[in-house]
């Protein structure tokens, strides 16, 4: 089997390194100094858990590749519908994408029996063009319970947690599954295969969709959102309201709002993804994370007062700094 990261900054390039400590064949695509430093010295990854080196080779671009089994995807949601010029190279008429993504992803309601099948969310979706670049028949869903950041060019650090939990959208449990998620712990990570995917999909977005944007908001870490009454209670209702949309539409997230912000409040002063690229300028992952959170409010008739606020208030400051 082979592998292909596109994307190799902090999550696609530990996922990397781990797939090539277990053996697999696996090239990296990456750009810039990081590119750079994996070429001369590899991916360095520093972890209580333990540090380790990998020399997968990596360049960016993917023709020197070829085609692969399995594409890993470790870029943001809002790359997927421009990333077609890298993407085809890598693929044959079976490859799958492992879509490592934050939020609800755009094969959503794929498969997913119910009122709402093969319905497309235009906030992850719009128009078709993500799908039109990744097919969702395609896609193996990804959720993503590791925290690791970039600490410099080819240097990944590793904090908490090497949890990749995948599975099919129509809830099989699939051979290529079982092949991507062999290779995954034979490299030292945790990577089950869901039936219920989307459940798991709930369980991080019930953080995502609260934290991120009102980081981006107030510049403030989980640890100081969960201090600060106020912004607690605020965060509170905004999840209350995720998992009614949630049940909505047919998912039953197994974590409670309590053990959610304990969670959150334990990781201490650290900030969130939205929050690190507003600060260094880059698009913000808004769409995923909270405005499709709020096309499905619309979708099954939730009120979600809260999560409409937060999204229009942030989703205003994209615009206004041209973050979108």
């Amino acid at each position: 089997m082979r592998f292909a990261v596109l994307g190799a900054g902090a999550i696609g390039a530990y996922v990397g390194a781990a797939l090539a400590r277990g053996g697999a064949d696996v090239h990296l695509i990456a750009r810039g100094d990081n590119l750079e430093a994996i070429q001369r010295e590899g991916v360095r990854v520093r972890s209580d858990r333990g540090d380790f080196e990998a020399q997968p080779p990596a360049t960016d671009d993917p023709n020197e590749i070829g085609p692969v089994d399995f594409v890993f995807l470790g870029l943001k949601a809002n790359s997927y519908a421009s990333c077609g010029p890298l993407l085809e190279p890598l693929l044959h008429e079976e490859t799958a994408v492992v879509a490592a993504q934050n939020g609800i992803p755009w094969w959503y309601f794929h498969k997913l029996e119910g009122p709402y099948e093969g319905r497309r969310i235009e906030a992850v979706d719009p128009g078709g063009e993500v799908s039109g670049v990744i097919p969702p028949e395609r896609a193996i869903g990804c959720v993503v319970f590791a925290g690791t950041v970039l600490a410099e060019p080819g240097v990944v650090q590793h904090h908490e947690g090497t949890r990749f939990s995948i599975g099919e959208p129509d809830g099989s449990i699939s051979e290529r599954c079982k092949q991507f998620s062999e290779a995954m712990v034979a490299g030292g990570l945790k990577c089950p295969v869901e039936e219920r995917l989307r459940d798991e999909i709930w369980v991080k977005l019930m953080g995502n969709v609260a934290f991120n944007p009102l980081s981006a908001l107030t510049r403030a870490s989980l640890a100081e959102m969960c201090r600060h009454g106020p912004t607690r209670a605020l965060v509170t209702s905004m999840m209350e309201e995720a998992l009614q949309i949630a049940d909505a539409v047919g998912a039953k997230p197994s974590v409670s709002i309590d053990r959610r912000l304990k969670g959150a409040e334990k990781v201490g002063d650290h900030k969130s993804s939205t929050l690190v690229d507003l600060e260094a300028g880059k698009p913000l992952e808004l769409a995923a994370i909270v405005d499709s959170v709020v096309e499905l409010a619309d979708l099954t008739d939730v009120p979600a007062p809260s999560l409409r606020a937060v999204s229009a208030a942030s989703g205003l400051l994209a615009e206004t700094l041209g973050l979108r």
